[in-house]
């Protein structure tokens, strides 16, 4: 068996294997693994298969696998899962792969990804959302306004918007994702992300960023913006959802990793499904 941390290096062995597994799950996506090793302290552990070992954000030691729980050798998971707490993410149509004698399931809130069909992102239709489509309408009467690509000649100006935001948040760095998401665009040729830049006024004032998850689901990592431009993250996702290839049919923002003001915003959009991530334990 063979333990190391996860690097840019591993991107070959993991990326297709992720990209065979076609749960929406953000975690199943090489660029977030990577930008968030340190986050979760992930490394690769080979011993026949591959597994990813982590920690959640609440402190409980987990296996990620890398194939379908159906495709797993039980004997030797049962082995592995002894010297940790959980087998985890785990979508919910994987689970009878699993003999309730030998595994207890469990689920926890903050793990789940909040998922929005395109549609509503591209109209924020319907009465739950007129308040959004009032923010989006002040932004666009309010400012001169542009939405390119992010692409590399615009990356200082996302560095510098993520500067600015890192301010506003009045937090440590270490207590925001600032560095995982400014990983994200000094590697953004080589992690094969993309994203969106927002300019008002003349002025860079907000950028998206992710990746395909499936080949129905776009994940996006960050979205961050200043927020004197009022109205701005509304404009924001509407435009990207607007723009996206049309085999896209879902936006997946993520779990709230049980923090109060990403549960209300991300909430306030209506998700259309709450992904539950199943946490799989072996009974001792």
């Amino acid at each position: 068996m063979r333990i190391e941390p996860l690097g840019l290096h591993h991107k070959d062995v993991l990326a297709p294997l992720l990209r065979a597994i076609t749960v929406p799950l953000s975690e199943y996506c090489f660029a977030n693994l990577y930008l968030f090793r340190e986050s979760h302290g992930y490394e690769v552990l080979t011993d026949g298969g591959i597994f990813i070992k982590g920690r959640t954000y609440d402190g409980h030691t987990y296996l990620m696998p890398t194939v379908p729980a159906a495709q797993l050798d039980q004997v030797r998971l049962k082995e592995h899962l002894r010297e940790v707490d959980l087998l985890f993410p785990v979508p919910g149509e994987w689970l009878g792969a699993f003999d309730p004698a030998a595994y207890e399931i469990s689920f926890h809130d903050g793990d789940a990804d909040y998922l929005y069909t395109v549609e509503k992102m591209s109209t924020l239709a319907g009465r739950k959302l007129h308040k959004k489509r009032n923010l989006l309408k002040q932004f666009v009467e309010s400012y001169r306004h542009e939405a390119m690509p992010l692409t590399a000649d615009r990356l200082n100006d996302a560095r510098l918007i993520l500067d600015a935001w890192q301010q506003e948040s009045t937090l440590d760095r270490e207590a925001t994702d600032y560095g995982p998401c400014r990983e994200a665009l000094d590697r953004y040729e080589e992690l094969a992300v993309c994203g969106g830049i927002y300019y008002a006024d003349g002025e860079p004032a907000g950028f998206v960023l992710g990746e395909e998850v499936n080949d129905e689901t776009f994940v996006l990592h960050f979205a961050k913006a200043l927020t004197k431009f009022k109205g701005v993250y509304q404009f924001m996702f509407n435009n990207f959802a607007k723009i996206l290839p049309p085999k896209y049919t879902h936006l997946n923002l993520e779990q709230d990793l049980d923090k109060e003001n990403l549960r209300v915003f991300k909430s306030s959009y209506v998700p259309d499904v709450l992904v539950k991530k199943a946490r799989v334990r072996l009974r001792r």
